[in-house]
C-alpha cells in the first residue's frame, strides 16, 4: 500500500468521524428539554421512511402502485411483522424471505 493511500483512508476516516462525533460530545455534557428529546425519538422513522418510500412507489419517476410490484408486496407483510413484534431482526428476515418468493413468483 502507498503513502497516499494511507492518507487517504486516514483523510477519509477524519472526514466522516469528525462531524459524528462533535455533536454526541456536545450533547453528552448538557441536558436536552424533554420537547427535545421526544422530537429527536421520530428522526429514525423518518429517515428511514424518506429511504424506502421512493424505493417502494416510485419505477422510472412515476408512482408504481401494481400486482407486479415485488417491492410493494413484500413491503406488506414486512410492516405487519414490524407493527406486532416491534423488533429489528423479525421484520428483515420477513421482508428477505417474502422478497425472494414473491420475486420467483412474479417474475
Amino acid at each position: 500500500m502507498g503513502t497516499k493511500f494511507i492518507i487517504s483512508v486516514i483523510g477519509m476516516f477524519l472526514v466522516t468521524y469528525i462531524p459524528r462525533f462533535m455533536p454526541v460530545y456536545g450533547l453528552t455534557k448538557i441536558e436536552l428539554p424533554q420537547a427535545v428529546k421526544s422530537f429527536l425519538e421520530y428522526v429514525p422513522v423518518a429517515v428511514l421512511s424518506a429511504l424506502l418510500f421512493p424505493v417502494i412507489f416510485i419505477k422510472d419517476e412515476k408512482l408504481y402502485l401494481d400486482l407486479s410490484n415485488v417491492y410493494l408486496l413484500s413491503a406488506i407483510p414486512t410492516f405487519i411483522a414490524a407493527y406486532f413484534t416491534r423488533k429489528l431482526f423479525t421484520p428483515v428476515v420477513v421482508g428477505i424471505v417474502s422478497y425472494v418468493i414473491l420475486s420467483y413468483i412474479i417474475k
